[in-house]
């Protein structure tokens, strides 16, 4: 796989147009620290590692929540990062979307990295 990440998020997008209660993918800390944040957006219900020697992670979808994807637009490819300033972020969707960025403090939504005045690689934006 290329970019784990980008396939993480769709494999999340294709598990809730196909009405998936669950959907497993292979384990990193880079991910576990996305699915942390994504489930306190209330994006996923929870998830869990399991193994020992190869770690998958198992992720719960919350089909019965308001929500859940609608889509997502992503920006940084293995070929092309893309890196924002904290002032260079605009409201994603009127302010009922989130943009998520990795910066040197971790995995922040748009709002987030506002408030500490940080910016960094733009991975997607999430409504």
């Amino acid at each position: 796989m290329e970019n784990s990440i980008l396939d993480l998020i769709i494999r999340i997008k294709n598990g809730y147009m196909a009405k998936k209660e669950v959907i497993v993918s292979p384990h990193s800390k880079f991910k576990e620290q996305l699915l942390s944040k994504l489930k306190d957006l209330k994006f996923i219900k929870g998830y869990e590692v399991e193994g020992t020697l190869k770690k998958n992670i198992t992720i719960k979808l919350s089909l019965d929540n308001e929500t859940t994807f609608t889509d997502i637009e992503i920006f940084s490819k293995p070929g092309q990062r893309h890196y924002v300033s904290y002032r260079e972020l605009k409201p994603i969707v009127s302010g009922y979307g989130f943009s998520i960025l990795s910066t040197p403090l971790g995995i922040l939504t748009d709002k987030e990295a506002k408030t500490k005045k940080v910016g960094g690689e733009l991975l997607f934006n999430i409504w």
